[in-house]
């Protein structure tokens, strides 16, 4: 369920403002290459109360596209993608494709979750440009389904469609190529967890880690179902993070690189620092680690910024929130 909140004195055309949040892969296996080039994957998702947050205001022509980082810490090339191949620039060229919506855009990104991550940034980027596009079409008449959406967002990447259905719940899980996306809610009772999130100043490269992966594949997860949920894993959610059985299989394939002694080093500290639980995000680069009180999170944060990681406490998502004005102000 969208979020609507009203704002006075804004601009003349219709605008939208809408979250994009990060969000972690609490557990990741990878099977082999698909004949269409994917890796199936078996994964649960937590969407994040942390995130980019996307400006969009109609405008009488073309497309105009700001990134406003606010990512500071090792900042790379990967950041200086030109404009006409960012994903959100993808994102409205699909959208205006398959729907004619030809309304010039002014859209600018507060970019806070850093690129390389493993945390979805531009996933989460695209979904939010179909999602406020939609929102912005409807005076037009050429709003789509939400099923049509969903179709547009597995062409622009495997962990778009979780995003998009993230407004229906803040975790899933996610399988076959990322397609296969079963919302719902982390369980209330670890609702307060603190989420840590360490990232170690630079980016990991997607292609190159499956590249890993099909080298030195661990075979025990070939013959595992993508298709389905294991339903333990919603029990497991449900009870301590010091019990959690969940694996990210990145990990043993960046033993060997120079990579991997570097997560070694965050994945210990936050263990030894208190963390109930230590993960890696996706294919990296950031690490996190979960802790029972926000006071230990803040505590580990500090220390581990000290040794020149970039370091945020976050917190499950609680509600997905889009915001839509009018060209008098108000909210429709």
């Amino acid at each position: 369920m969208f979020f609507f909140r009203i704002y006075d004195n804004l601009c003349f055309m219709p605008q939208v403002r809408i979250e994009a949040p990060a969000k972690l892969n609490l557990h990741l296996r990878v099977g082999g290459r698909r004949p269409d080039g994917y890796h199936d994957i078996d994964s649960i998702f937590l969407a994040l109360a942390y995130g980019d947050t996307l400006h969009f205001q109609t405008v009488l022509s073309s497309v105009e596209l700001t990134m406003d980082w606010k990512f500071l810490a090792g900042k790379t090339a990967l950041q200086e993608i030109p404009p006409e191949k960012n994903i959100i620039f993808r994102a409205v060229s699909l959208f205006r494709e398959r729907t004619g919506y030809n309304k010039g855009l002014k859209i600018t990104v507060e970019k806070r979750i850093p690129t390389g991550g493993g945390l979805g940034g531009g996933s989460s980027d695209a979904a939010a440009t179909l999602l406020a596009l939609n929102r912005l079409a409807v005076q037009e008449g050429v709003a789509l389904s939400e099923q049509a959406l969903a179709e547009m967002s597995a062409v622009l990447g495997s962990d778009v469609p979780f995003f998009l259905k993230c407004a229906f719940g803040n975790a899933a899980w996610v399988g076959g190529r990322g397609e296969r996306v079963h919302p719902f809610n982390f369980p209330e009772k670890n609702t307060s967890l603190s989420f840590l999130l360490v990232n170690p100043g630079f980016p990991s490269d997607t292609v190159w880690a499956y590249r890993q992966i099909d080298k030195y594949h661990p075979s025990e997860t070939f013959g595992l179902s993508f298709d389905t949920p294991d339903i333990n894993y919603f029990s497991f959610l449900s009870g301590s993070p010091r019990d959690w059985p969940f694996v990210n299989d990145f990990l043993p394939v960046f033993e060997a690189e120079a990579c991997g002694s570097v997560y070694r080093d965050i994945l210990g500290g936050l263990k030894e620092l208190g963390a109930d639980f230590a993960g890696l995000s996706g294919s990296g680069s950031t690490c996190f680690g979960v802790f029972s009180s926000s006071g230990e999170a803040k505590a580990a944060g500090q220390v581990l910024s000290e040794s020149r990681y970039f370091t945020v406490e976050t917190f499950p998502l609680a509600r997905r929130a889009i915001q839509y004005y009018n060209d008098d102000g108000g909210v429709d």
